[in-house]
């Protein structure tokens, strides 16, 4: 099957993701710590701040797969719950970035803005495409996450 060309464009600016992640690891490797202290002050034991990026990643789809399933039965109340809850861990990778690391962290900031985007837009419109489109992009992440980390 031929990917759209927003599917292309997604996976373009992916691609260019792991270009600049593969530059600029010292950069991602800071993004990391800075999301893991701000956990470990709230006193979450986790092994590493990679460790951490990948559990918030992780948790995004397993938020987004629920509220697609939300809305599949037409369960409007749960919809709301779980985009919220992936527009809470996006908006805490956006707290986390450290934008004097590089170019990482600018390119972050609008694609998880972006996502966010798309979760309202998701509700407003009844689309589980822009659902699925988001999950698309933070698994494209996640994967670039622990090619670029080794987490895994």
């Amino acid at each position: 099957m031929a990917k759209s060309s927003k599917e292309s464009s997604i996976s373009a600016d992916v691609s260019s993701m792991k270009q600049i992640i593969l530059d600029d690891t010292k950069g991602t490797k800071m993004y990391g710590n800075a999301a893991h202290n701000i956990y470990a002050q709230n006193n979450i034991s986790i092994e590493s701040p990679a460790k951490l990026i990948e559990m918030l990643y992780e948790g995004v789809l397993r938020f987004n797969a629920q509220a697609k399933r939300s809305m599949k039965d037409n369960d409007i109340e749960k919809r709301v719950y779980w985009t919220n809850r992936s527009i809470a861990i996006i908006t805490e990778l956006i707290a986390t970035l450290s934008y004097d690391k590089g170019e990482v962290a600018t390119y972050l900031n609008g694609l998880y803005n972006y996502q966010i985007q798309l979760l309202l837009e998701s509700g407003e419109e009844r689309s589980i495409d822009k659902i699925d489109e988001c999950s698309n992009v933070f698994k494209e992440l996640l994967s670039a996450w622990r090619e670029t980390t080794n987490v895994a």
